[in-house]
């Protein structure tokens, strides 16, 4: 097998772009599907997160595009189910086709439509795209794919899921009839190996570092923990290992609620979800990444979106709705061989479901036994707990609680005839 990139033959350009960001090595999932993308063929790739899948499709599609006439056409398209995760593929394939005058554009919803066209109309090859902006585009006639011959499908899973599958139909049907196809993700669910096939012709399958594999460069912890009581384990956690916590929540509303606490202890900590704005997103991954931010809060809308080195923890805050986020999820550490940490919090209710995610993933936690945390308040309202995190910032004390209304009197029973008055 081939083990280092140049032992394979590529433009001079590239070649130097490789040395001068010290690619050196292949991973496997590169050493076995860059070879198969440059001779042209189809490939369903299954690879875990940090495995070098971005580089694996980039790098054939960057020397296929060096050894072609330059045109303002579009000749890749390359869709990917978030916007973070479509602006860090267009930033990786620019770092390694720089000086190639090989143009890209990013086109997602969220950000600027002006610049997203203008790079357009300026002749871009590569687009990188999430199909709800790009049916968007194709519906007003702003874009043009029937000259793309070559799309990659990133996070493929999820690209075929329901949520997706009526855009991508609709995309797919503007491509040319005869193209060159490449699906990569982390999982491949079965439920979707009709569709795969419907989109590739006679490819070239991949399958490198299932879960239970990626698994064992991550520890797996558990902790059986009451519902009152996560806040506190979060905080146990920060207070006694070092690094940085990715932290996933169920709901954006959970979100903000857990960024609001980690705020008022103190902690260095950003949000992400879909509710922020492209901007506010960007700052907190960007943030995450230089350190700023040694927390960051995020939805399973971002699980897929955030490549950062060197994440430490990975905290289940909440439990994933089904077993293929939690593979995305862990996937955030121990990444390129590093090794990460992964702490799920489960509550008493949830713990037949976690064994149920064992089996399916084929993985084991280590369930440790809970450390002694202060006692649980009861659950508040929303509004009540704006108003202490309000209070405790001015720090004054919270207003008292409203003494409880004593019960009416109970009425008088009489018995008997009323007597009458002499």
């Amino acid at each position: 097998m081939l083990q280092h990139f140049s032992d394979l033959k590529f433009c001079s350009a590239l070649r130097n772009n490789l040395d001068k960001n010290r690619f050196v090595t292949l991973t496997p999932v590169q050493a076995q599907a860059i070879p198969p993308i440059m001779e042209g063929r189809d490939v369903v790739v299954t690879a875990q997160t940090g495995t070098g899948k971005t580089l694996a499709f980039s790098i054939p599609l960057a020397e296929a595009l060096a050894a072609a006439p330059r045109t303002k056409t579009v000749k890749v398209l390359i869709l990917s189910p978030t916007r973070e995760l479509a602006i860090q593929i267009d930033e990786a394939f620019r770092q390694i086709a720089h000086g190639m005058h090989i143009r890209t554009a990013v086109v997602v919803g969220g950000m600027s439509e002006k610049s997203q066209l203008r790079d357009i109309q300026a002749g871009a090859e590569v687009v990188v795209a999430t199909p709800g902006r790009l049916c968007d585009y194709l519906d007003r006639r702003l874009i043009d794919l029937s000259r793309a011959a070559t799309v990659v499908l990133d996070e493929a899973d999820r690209m075929l899921d329901m949520g997706f599958l009526p855009d991508l139909r609709i995309i797919m049907d503007k491509l040319p009839a005869k193209r060159h196809t490449l699906l990569f993700s982390a999982t491949m669910d079965p439920s979707v190996a009709g569709l795969v096939a419907s989109y590739v012709s006679d490819p070239v399958r991949i399958a490198v570092e299932s879960c239970v594999q990626t698994a064992g460069q991550i520890d797996l912890f558990g902790y059986q923990v009451p519902r009152g009581s996560k806040f506190d384990l979060l905080e146990y956690l920060l207070r006694n290992e070092q690094g940085s916590f990715l932290v996933f929540v169920a709901t954006r509303e959970s979100a903000d609620r857990l960024t609001k606490f980690l705020e008022r202890e103190n902690y260095k900590v950003a949000a992400i979800h879909g509710d922020r704005s492209q901007s506010q997103r960007n700052e907190a991954l960007q943030g995450f990444k230089d350190g700023v931010y040694r927390v960051l809060v995020a939805t399973d809308v971002a699980a897929r979106g955030i490549h950062v080195d060197d994440i430490a923890h990975v905290v289940n805050y909440d439990l994933p709705q089904e077993p293929q986020n939690f593979v995305h999820r862990i996937g955030r550490t121990g990444r390129a061989g590093a090794r990460g940490a992964s702490w799920t919090f489960v509550t008493p209710s949830e713990l037949f479901e976690m064994r149920k995610y064992e089996r399916t993933l084929g993985i084991q936690m280590q369930f440790r036994e809970l450390p002694l945390l202060p006692r649980p308040i009861g659950l508040i309202s929303d509004a009540e707990m704006d108003e202490l995190v309000a209070a405790m910032k001015a720090n004054l004390p919270p207003a008292p609680a409203p003494e409880p209304k004593a019960p009416p009197p109970t009425p008088r029973s009489f018995s008997g005839r009323r007597r009458r008055r002499r």
